[in-house]
């Protein structure tokens, strides 16, 4: 028998090759990225800096505290902390504590005077904070709406920049993140 020679296999492009599906893998491939919570942060304050606030009337504050066990407890101004507030419900108490215009005196003046404080413990879960978070949000999206339509006869999202700042300013957003705490151990 004859020795037989085995053909061998041009293997010089293949490097090559793979480069150019790696480039045109990186380039047409897109990496998703979180979003997170689109959220104004006060600006940073040296502690050597920071001024005294002015003190609040009781009244225009509703306190919302969200324990380790997300439990939430809701005070709003002279009123008693009511304990293991729903979620569901947290809307509707703060379009109540916002719009009451000094018809019930428990509740906010008005509206350009009204903070909702927001506080956690260290131990809360991020579910029952974007919760809470989202019906606050909703409260204020709900009050812009319903200015909307009584002043523009329109949605909101359909009204001009200008006049969205507009019902903006009348109904101001003043919505406070205190300091996370550890309600479970006092």
């Amino acid at each position: 028998m004859a020795d037989k020679k085995i053909p061998e296999i041009n293997a010089g492009s293949m490097a090559d090759i793979a480069f150019l599906l790696l480039v045109f893998f990186l380039v047409t491939t897109t990496i998703q990225t979180d979003a997170g919570l689109y959220q104004m942060l006060p600006q940073w304050v040296d502690k050597s800096d920071e001024v005294e606030p002015k003190p609040k009337n009781k009244r225009n504050v509703l306190q919302i505290k969200i324990t380790a066990s997300d439990q939430l407890i809701v005070e709003s101004g002279q009123e008693s902390a009511q304990i293991n507030f729903e979620v569901l419900n947290l809307k509707a108490k703060a379009i109540e504590f916002l719009t009451n215009n000094d018809k019930t005196p428990a509740l906010s003046e008005k509206m350009t005077k009204a903070v909702i404080v927001l506080q956690n413990d260290n131990g809360t879960s991020y579910d029952m904070y974007l919760r809470v978070f989202n019906e606050l949000n909703a409260a204020y999206n709900t009050i812009w709406e319903q200015a909307s339509r009584d002043k523009h006869g329109v949605a909101y999202d359909a009204l001009t920049e200008e006049q969205q700042e507009e019902i903006r300013m009348a109904f101001p957003k003043v919505l406070s993140e205190a300091d996370a705490t550890d309600f479970d151990k006092k």
